[in-house]
């Protein structure tokens, strides 16, 4: 750089909408940064310097071009790149929205281990001539926190000891600094992909720690562990600033109260830890879900992870507050509705009996056998938060009865975290459907892929129904099945109105179509399996 400022990580393409859009960038030092005109000081945390650009004045389904200019020298696009350059294409309106979406991604990573990456293989694609989409979802394990690859070890063994804990996961917010830098730019064509495709992002539990807020015994037990306090504030306060205020409209970051305490400090540091720490301790004081519109489709994407209510006596997927915020974004008045959370809403129904029947034994069982099970075999998805499934499944039936505006042509649950990818559709007509899409990269191993393969197979659902009444579950207000897949393939979906696309890298540089389904609730097709 020769002393002068640069980009440590990004440009980001983050909020799109109609006439305006949000660009992100981490620089080498404070600095002015400058997209189409509009400028932005940065602000420092932790001694990182950030800077979120709100461009406005586009016009509605308009394509711009732009540059990033730090003190007034270009830095991006980079000389001599083989990709064209970067350009803000806002919301069209008036056109069928597209969403592209899929989640665990372990970045940077050997082939020969976890495959070809599907953002990669996507952004050639794009770059060849591929339809672009609205937006990419990316929703859930975007980095691996308690994972970490061969360049992110070498950065923790330079800087503490890595036989002490925790070891080789990551333990503070400098580490977590790096895990995004090496996720989003170590590979170009993924680094231009996020630069040009407006991105919206939840975080799962890896973004923390695996089994993150599992549940109440879960926590007491990491609760006592010496290292987590700092880990979780860190994973949070990093979440907030790679990936959650770029959720957010303009108008929505500049009633932010934490984000003015930031900008305001010399250093926000410390403003962000305090704020990270209480959104752990009470989550009802943070909220990360939230909307936006395409058109004519409605997404709302939800925080199935952080904002998760544990107690010794109250156990739901979502706070009171948040279940109540959820609740006023599922209505009517749009032509189709979608609801991404980073865990699958309908499971396939083996799965999900066995999560309902565990969450009443974890309760009862005085020796911990149920909570020990749950942990071990993962089972906390929707299924597992009994009173937290049902109040959703009943909003989505009231919508698609009328109840709440006029019917959407369907209403879709977005998913990911399972590493493998299928289509679930309502039964009885409902047109309420399950779209999964896992992993971007990091496929499944044989034996835990067979035993899922197994476990979506139909005829197991009426006997796992059966074993769960056992304990006392119910019905739940409407049934389902998978009508496509599972597939285990590296993966990348696309969704839109009408139907739902899954693309499969082919190489490094080109995409195939693993599968496209049609939205329709008068279909029925239950097509094998993927042999992949």
């Amino acid at each position: 750089m020769g002393g002068m400022t640069g980009l440590v990580l990004g440009p980001l393409l983050r909020w799109v909408g109609e006439r305006g859009a949000t660009v992100w960038v981490e620089t080498t030092e404070a600095c002015e940064v400058t997209v189409l005109g509009r400028t932005e000081r940065t602000f420092a945390v932790h001694g990182h310097h950030y800077a979120l650009v709100d461009v406005d004045g586009l016009e509605p389904g308009s394509a711009t071009p732009y540059e990033v200019q730090l003190d007034g020298r270009r830095v991006w696009p980079e000389a001599g790149s083989e990709f064209p350059p970067s350009v803000i294409r806002t919301v069209d309106p008036a056109r069928p929205a597209a969403v592209a979406f899929g989640s665990c991604r372990v970045a940077p990573a050997a082939t020969e281990t976890h495959g070809i990456d599907a953002l990669s293989a996507f952004a050639h694609a794009l770059k060849n001539g591929a339809d672009f989409p609205d937006v990419l979802l990316m929703i859930g394990d975007q980095v691996y926190a308690d994972g970490t690859g061969e360049r992110m070890r070498a950065f923790i063994s330079g800087r503490r000891d890595i036989s002490a804990p925790p070891g080789e996961e990551i333990a503070d917010f400098e580490e977590y600094t790096e895990l995004y830098r090496l996720a989003w730019t170590t590979d170009p064509a993924v680094r231009w992909l996020l630069s040009t495709v407006a991105t919206r992002s939840v975080f799962d539990d890896h973004d923390v720690r695996d089994d993150w807020n599992t549940s109440y015994a879960w926590r007491q037990s990491m609760a006592g562990v010496a290292w987590w306090r700092q880990r979780v504030v860190s994973g949070i306060g990093a979440y907030w600033i790679y990936q959650h205020l770029g959720n957010l409209s303009p108008e929505e970051r500049r009633a932010d109260k934490v984000l003015a305490a930031v900008r305001g400090a010399a250093d926000g540091g410390a403003a962000l830890d305090e704020f990270a720490d209480l959104a752990d301790r009470e989550p009802s004081t943070a909220r990360w879900s939230f909307r936006f519109e395409l058109g004519r489709t409605r997404v709302v994407v939800v925080d199935s992870r952080a904002s998760r209510l544990l107690t010794p006596t109250r156990r739901a997927m979502l706070d009171d507050a948040e279940q109540s915020w959820l609740d006023e974004q599922l209505t009517g008045g749009v032509d189709q509705l979608l609801i991404a959370s980073s865990l699958p809403f309908l499971l396939p129904p083996v799965i999900h009996y066995a999560e309902a029947w565990n969450e009443p034994v974890a309760e009862r069982s005085l020796d911990g056998f149920g909570e020990k099970l749950r942990q071990f075999a993962d089972l906390e998805h929707w299924a597992a938060f009994r009173e937290s499934f049902e109040a959703v499944s009943r909003a989505v039936l009231e919508v698609t009865r009328g109840g709440r505006g006029a019917p959407p042509k369907n209403i879709a649950f977005l998913g990911g975290d399972i590493h493998y990818s299928y289509l679930a559709k309502a039964d009885g007509g409902l047109p309420i459907f399950q779209a999964v899409c896992s992993p971007f990269r990091n496929p499944l191993g044989g034996p835990f892929k067979w035993a899922n393969r197994i476990a979506c197979l139909r005829l197991l659902g009426g006997p796992a129904r059966l074993f769960a009444k056992t304990t006392g579950v119910r019905r739940p207000p409407f049934g389902w099945r998978l009508t496509d897949g599972p597939w285990f393939k590296n993966a990348i979906a696309t969704i839109t109105p009408d139907s739902v696309v899954w693309h499969t890298p082919a190489t490094g540089t080109t995409l195939r179509v693993l599968r496209s389904a049609p939205l329709d609730p008068k279909q029925t097709r239950l097509i094998p399996a993927d042999p992949g």
